[in-house]
């Protein structure tokens, strides 16, 4: 039985779309989650595989090895300088500490954790676990006097793929170290910029050189389809990582041995992700190109891997019209109220199938 306080899980509202979608004489073309499709690296597997025969508990702050390539990462990929090793510490993929990071930094009643006006659903679910009262903003100066306990960003967004430039990073950094608020961003998408460049929040640019009060979450799920490994990582704050990992103890949430072996091939692999780029921009140019010349409008989705897609209707109306030409996508409605004329289009879809999307577009 769900809390009370919880919302049922949205994806369950698609059964109906998914059955239409099913019947169409081509078979259904899934673009409803951001599952990735395409394989995993050899290095990678056989990376995992390398530790398949360890027998003792793995530790939950994560091997050297994975530590270190994982600052390594930002660095190279990402231009981000000063995360010392220590301040790392893997996540068993990024959903469950987006769930559960409010209530492990302490927040509870009487607490308000921002989150984006049009957000994954888990940002709000962490928050009502936590029992603090979640508000939805995008400016500063929607807060008003308020002084939240944690401020949740997500560039690039899932589900708009809006990037945040670094003036506003800056802005939200220096009005929340003003009020003893920790800033948490959600960069799994970082990799995936197509017509602006993200900026991790922990680039020097946006930090001041500082690390306080600031945690940048990341995922391999994307950018080396290990959505099945479970494979992510928070960084930053020396002191907040410390806190998160003494909670992590007792709670027994540790990233398998095998997987932590995996995740250091994959944070290696620069040429893995470049490859895997190559195939989203593919698929994005066909998808776009399709949504458009069917009348569809595309807003923001100028990096992630949706198109945040209107016809200027009721987003149901849309899944509705995709399915009857076998199209799966997710109504706007499940990432807040402000999304309830869009539909996020995920380029998560073999090439095969996003030609068969684009063909039926064009009947």
């Amino acid at each position: 039985m769900i809390p009370p306080s919880l919302p049922d899980f949205p994806w369950d509202q698609l059964a109906e779309y998914g059955a239409r979608a099913r019947a169409h004489p081509g078979g259904i073309v899934d673009l409803s989650v951001g599952t990735p499709v395409d394989p995993v690296a050899e290095n990678v597997r056989a990376a995992l595989a390398s530790a398949s025969d360890l027998p003792g508990y793995p530790t939950t702050h994560g091997i050297p090895e994975l530590r270190t390539a994982a600052v390594a990462a930002l660095s190279r990929r990402h231009g981000v300088t000063g995360v010392d090793p220590q301040a790392v510490l893997p996540t068993i993929g990024s959903k469950e500490l987006v769930a559960w990071l409010p209530r492990l930094l302490g927040a509870g009643p009487g607490d308000v954790v921002v989150i984006p006006e049009v957000a994954y659903p888990t940002y709000e679910v962490g928050v009502l676990l936590a029992g603090a009262e979640p508000v939805r903003a995008d400016g500063l100066t929607q807060l008003g006097p308020r002084r939240p306990a944690i401020l949740w960003l997500n560039s690039p967004s899932n589900p708009t793929g809006r990037v945040l430039g670094v003036d506003h990073l800056r802005k939200v950094v220096e009005w929340a170290r003003e009020r003893g608020t920790v800033v948490v961003s959600d960069e799994c998408y970082l990799a995936l910029g197509w017509e602006s460049e993200p900026v991790s929040l922990l680039h020097p640019s946006v930090t001041g050189g500082r690390l306080d009060g600031l945690l940048a979450v990341h995922s391999l799920s994307k950018s080396a389809n290990l959505a099945g490994y479970r494979a992510g990582f928070v960084a930053g704050d020396p002191e907040l990582v410390a806190r998160l990992l003494a909670v992590r103890k007792h709670a027994g949430m540790i990233v398998p041995r095998p997987v932590q072996q995996a995740m250091v091939a994959a944070l290696d692999d620069d040429e893995g992700v470049a490859r895997q780029r190559e195939r989203y921009a593919h698929r994005r140019l066909l998808l776009r190109k399709a949504l458009r010349d069917s009348g569809f409008r595309i807003d923001h989705s100028e990096a992630g891997l949706y198109l945040w897609s209107t016809r200027d209707e009721d987003a149901w109306t849309t899944v509705g019209w995709l399915a009857d030409r076998g199209i799966l996508v997710a109504p706007g409605t499940f990432y807040g109220p402000a999304g309830r004329q869009h539909v996020r289009v995920a380029l998560t879809a073999t090439d095969e199938r996003v030609e068969a999307a684009a063909e039926r577009l064009a009947e």
